[in-house]
């Protein structure tokens, strides 16, 4: 029985409609070109080029044994802020460091909680590590909320950071945490005799073999501090932070560094928006859950007093200052810049960002994939600006 001819093209139009839709749904996306726009501005992916080790001299897994008292090691640790409830997410972020590192070298991890960890807590993270476990209570006085905050203004400010769907930002212990990163962490008793740490948090992973002390190699070559990934923050975070910054710099002008990145702090072409928004500052920043740092640094002068003036204006509670930005922008104004380290062969990745090189040491990662969120992710990467103002190194 023949098909009505209105039937066969309806059928033809449908059939029409699904293939449209169909290649609209698997076509490969647009090129978009403008600002932000990574994918095109990184022709030449650096993670897709084959990397091995930095310059040396680098000190190789000899004679560093957990028991060995003469060993090479040096005033270092693994640091981690983290709660008992996040025990399952350390543990992972433990297993994945000392399968790719501290295995070979044994540096101890010290642990901070605002509260005492449970014993399975220390239990349990003491047998992913044959190295040391230290577990430190933080003083209260590093902790509370300053006398100086106004616990009204507070709670206006929260509300505010709310209806602008900030996240974290009406959470107190948020901004304590952002507050305790940023300047306090390294006064713990603990950390006296300490001077390198390696940051790790929870639920993050490694995925390169790194076959030679990075704390070493940090000292011989003079480093101050290494990061892996390189972000924009969000500027309704921090919309006061560069001009008290700038309100800082105006009172210490001799504390800016004769070889800074202050182009990088400032830049204003990539991301306009963002500079406009935080009123001069690019919002660039190194994103600080993975940081390999010198805490001689923190410990400087031009640092404690810039840190305490920003205390002093409340930013760390009335908006939402991270210590992500607030490292980078010391660091981007005090610091030599080439004492600043890309470390492009340590495979990581905190959701939902990578650092994947190309190397025979990385499994487990896609090689220089920068994402595996949402396309408009990608607009977030500000290497591209490190690159262009300080280099590679």
């Amino acid at each position: 029985m023949a098909i009505p001819r209105p039937l066969r093209a309806l059928a033809i139009v449908s059939a029409f409609l699904l293939f449209y839709l169909l290649f609209q749904a698997f076509r490969t996306p647009p090129t978009i070109h403008g600002p932000g726009d990574l994918e095109h501005e990184l022709p030449n992916e650096p993670t897709l080029q084959e990397y091995g080790e930095p310059p040396p001299p680098l000190w190789r897994a000899d004679g560093y044994a957990a028991d060995n008292p003469d060993s090479p090691r040096i005033n270092a640790t693994l640091l981690a802020l983290v709660r008992n409830e996040e025990l399952d997410g350390m543990l992972v972020s433990m297993r994945d460091l000392e399968r790719t590192w501290n295995s070979k070298f044994n540096y101890p991890w010290t642990f901070f909680n605002d509260v005492p960890f449970s014993e399975d807590f220390k239990r349990l993270t003491q047998m992913e590590t044959k190295a040391k476990c230290n577990y430190e209570l933080i003083p209260k006085e590093h902790w509370a909320v300053p006398s100086w905050i106004n616990s009204d203004l507070f709670d206006e400010s929260a509300k505010m950071l709310e209806e602008q769907e900030v996240q974290y930002g009406p959470m107190v212990s948020y901004h304590q945490m952002c507050r305790w990163n940023s300047g306090m962490f390294y006064k713990h008793p603990a950390l006296q005799d300490v001077r390198y740490y390696w940051r790790v948090e929870p639920k993050v992973h490694f995925f390169c073999d790194i076959d030679y002390d990075i704390f070493r190699w940090m000292n011989d070559h003079n480093k101050t501090y290494g990061f892996t990934i390189n972000l924009y923050d969000a500027p309704q975070t921090i919309p006061t932070l560069w001009p008290e910054t700038e309100k800082f710099m105006a009172a210490h002008p001799e504390y800016l560094h004769e070889n800074n990145a202050r182009e990088w702090v400032v830049d204003s072409k990539r991301r306009p928006e963002h500079n406009i928004k935080a009123h001069g500052y690019s919002t660039c920043h190194f994103w600080s859950n993975f940081e390999i740092a010198d805490m001689g640094f923190w410990r400087s002068k031009p640092y404690e007093d810039y840190f305490e003036h920003l205390d002093r204006a409340g930013g760390f509670f009335y908006e939402r200052w991270g210590d992500a930005p607030v490292h980078s922008i010391a660091l981007g104004l005090f610091e030599d810049k080439s004492k600043i380290h890309w470390f492009r062969d340590i495979g990581y990745q905190h959701i939902p960002y990578f650092n994947c090189p190309k190397s025979p040491k990385c499994r487990g990662c896609v090689t220089g994939r920068f994402t595996d969120g949402e396309r408009f992710l990608f607009k977030e990467d500000c290497r591209p600006n490190w690159f262009k103002y300080v280099g590679m190194d």
